[in-house]
């Protein structure tokens, strides 16, 4: 999967299961995407406050009605994948993204079926870290 050409073609990212707690992971990968200039949508039925100063959805559905949704990043539990990935391929993002110790081999290959970019078990921030150097090496 070409990690480099997700990153490039992206410009909004739906968290599925982000946090507003500052301590948690989700938060912080989220924030460092929002920081790297992507607009993150937080996806999470169990907030209502805004979040990294954007307004929260209960689910993909209702993230769709308002902004179209590039890639879906998961921070849920491997077994709510196939859930995720049906609403996401409603709402036509083109990619997902399971966060490091998230894998569902069945819901990605639906995906991928479905046309959509699949990574499972990466750290997306780690990889744009890494895919922001290789590009600034470019540059050089």
């Amino acid at each position: 999967m070409d990690v480099n050409q997700i990153f490039a073609d992206t410009k909004t990212i739906a968290v599925v299961g982000l946090s507003n707690r500052p301590d948690r992971p989700s938060y912080q990968v989220a924030s460092y995407m929002q920081q790297a200039g992507y607009k993150i949508i937080p996806v999470n039925p169990a907030l209502s406050d805004i979040v990294l100063q954007e307004i929260p959805y209960p689910d993909l559905f209702s993230v769709s009605q308002e902004h179209n949704v590039d890639l879906v990043n998961i921070f849920r539990r491997s077994e709510t994948a196939a859930e995720i990935v049906d609403q996401s391929i409603l709402i036509s993002a083109k990619a997902i993204w399971m966060q490091l110790g998230i894998t569902n081999d069945k819901a990605a290959e639906k995906a991928q079926a479905h046309g959509l970019k699949v990574i499972m078990n990466r750290c997306i921030m780690v990889d744009h870290k890494l895919w922001g150097e290789s590009q600034e090496m470019l540059v050089d």
